[in-house]
């Protein structure tokens, strides 16, 4: 999203979003000290933090955007721009559209602690113009200890999670016009279409992503957002209260990134989940929505992420 045209409107007036309680969440986390050393100890998938861990993505699993303005430009739509997260929080990414994602991971495992375990970089605005492009993330356990993200995948269910217009299970497939600066068009399993609209600032690029294994067509599936796209002279796009990255918070000003707990955790049932550590965090654009050719794209931006008990 070209947030460098939002920031001359930033004094533009106030925006109110709305509050959810967290009280219909279970709190599976394990308490700190003796309780949680207990349930890490003979568990060998986990990973243990040492004095020289770092707190920062210590790995890039993959990276596979959607459709977007920025997609297959270097500085913010490539695999170099994923791979420059790596022990840092001031580069940025684009993951494009609805779903497009990237998959990291740190030199140990996140234990379940006592409140908030992930911090996730984005770069919303807020709070008098706010603008967000919220995320959603997901975790995983590497049971298999192989390494590698290819074990069960849970959800961390934020404020959004049982709203009304949320849609679970939400695919679309975005289709390659084999031609730079051109509109992508897009289908949903809803029985919707539309296009992720080219703009003027965005002319030398394919819109489609390159990573894409079917240079055709690619698909995604997982929960998605209402819009929150309020039209106008000043368009802003509102955050949710808690629960998803590159979504403004009262938290983001003194933080700088907005903050998770695992045990947020749920199944592909809504079920919540018991992980006394994750080793994988994904993340996606969680909205499918279209902010005209001066905007381009909702496209959840990632500039790092952060192990709070380090």
């Amino acid at each position: 999203m070209r947030k460098s045209y939002l920031t001359f409107i930033a004094l533009a007036g106030t925006v109110l979003f709305a509050a959810c309680s967290k009280e219909n969440l279970v709190d599976n986390s394990i308490p700190a000290g003796k309780g949680l050393a207990a349930s890490l100890a003979g568990d060998a998938s986990v990973r243990a933090a040492t004095l020289v861990s770092s707190p920062l993505i210590s790995k890039i699993y993959a990276y596979q955007p959607a459709a977007g303005q920025f997609i297959n430009e270097t500085a913010l739509g490539s695999p170099a721009a994923a791979q420059a997260l790596i022990g840092s929080t001031s580069n940025m990414v684009s993951l494009g559209g609805f779903g497009g994602y990237i998959i990291f991971g740190f030199d140990h495992s996140v234990v379940n602690g006592t409140g908030a375990d992930l911090g996730i970089y984005g770069n919303p605005l807020g709070p008098t113009y706010q603008w967000s492009e919220p995320g959603v993330v997901m975790v995983s356990k590497d049971v298999n200890g192989n390494g590698q993200p290819d074990d069960a995948w849970y959800e961390l269910a934020g404020s959004q999670y049982n709203a009304a217009g949320t849609i679970k299970n939400y695919r679309i497939t975005y289709y390659n016009p084999h031609a730079a600066g051109t509109s992508v068009l897009w289908k949903d399993n809803q029985g919707a279409s539309g296009y992720v609209v080219a703009n003027t600032y965005h002319t030398a690029n394919n819109y489609y992503p390159a990573t894409a294994p079917n240079q055709d067509s690619v698909s995604f599936t997982g929960t998605k957002l209402v819009n929150t796209l309020q039209p106008g002279a000043i368009i802003t796009n509102l955050a949710f209260a808690w629960g998803y990255s590159d979504s403004y918070s009262s938290e983001y000003p003194t933080l700088g990134y907005n903050t998770f707990d695992i045990a947020w955790a749920v199944n592909g049932s809504g079920q919540s989940v018991n992980l006394n550590a994750i080793d994988f965090v994904k993340v996606y654009t969680g909205q499918n929505c279209n902010a005209g050719t001066m905007l381009g794209e909702i496209s959840t931006e990632v500039k790092g992420a952060r192990d709070l008990h380090l």
